[in-house]
């Protein structure tokens, strides 16, 4: 399969350059799945053996944790943000993850549950190491199911070694075998596409 997908990558690189950078997003179509049922709906994280290129963007909520690489935004800081309904959309709409230590979490949701909710945005709960789950998160995509027998992903760039970006694909691929009610047998149509292009199917075997 790895082959394959290699293959189809170089395919894509060869089509009309852009004057940006252009994003490689997988495309999965599923089969025999009823999203009435509760078991076939999933919303995971999954982090990419070669991330992404340029990291995910993450928020931690937290009084204590400092020096994270990342934006760290206290319970003065989140109830600053519930008065102002922008800037509380802003930040959810240019943050990909979430992270938060459990005492503040009863006061995200009482503030800001409204904004991050609908847009599957609320905290992760930290444990373990602060510093290598902020690590793991920007090297991070999100794949879920919900209202739609699709799936589409963010599984690399165009300027990404074509391996590279190829075992991501893989990588994807088979969180779905593992997450999928009955594995291979739920996924029908793989595809590729770059931001700007045609999609190409993958065979996936």
């Amino acid at each position: 399969m790895l082959e394959q997908i290699e293959k189809t990558i170089t395919e894509l690189k060869k089509s009309d350059k852009k004057n940006f950078v252009q994003s490689v997003d997988l495309v999965v179509s599923l089969k025999g799945i009823d999203l009435k049922k509760p078991e076939s709906k999933f919303s995971e994280d999954l982090v990419l053996p070669h991330g992404r290129e340029k990291d995910a963007t993450v928020v931690v909520f937290s009084d204590n944790l400092k020096d994270l690489g990342c934006d760290i935004l206290s319970s003065a800081d989140i109830q600053r943000i519930a008065g102002d309904k922008r800037e509380a959309k802003n930040i959810a709409g240019n943050t990909d993850f979430f992270l938060s230590e459990p005492p503040l979490m009863p006061l995200i949701g009482k503030v800001l549950g409204q904004t991050l909710a609908p847009r599957g945005k609320m905290p992760k709960l930290i444990t373990g190491d602060p510093a290598k789950l902020v690590e793991n998160y920007k090297r991070s995509v999100r794949i879920g199911v919900k209202n739609s027998p699709v799936i589409q992903c963010f599984v690399g760039k165009e300027n990404m070694d074509t391996g590279k970006t190829a075992e991501n694909v893989e990588a994807v691929i088979k969180f779905l075998e593992t997450k999928l009610p009955r594995g291979r047998q739920n996924i029908g149509k793989v595809l590729l596409k770059l931001t700007m292009g045609k999609p190409v199917k993958i065979e996936v075997k």
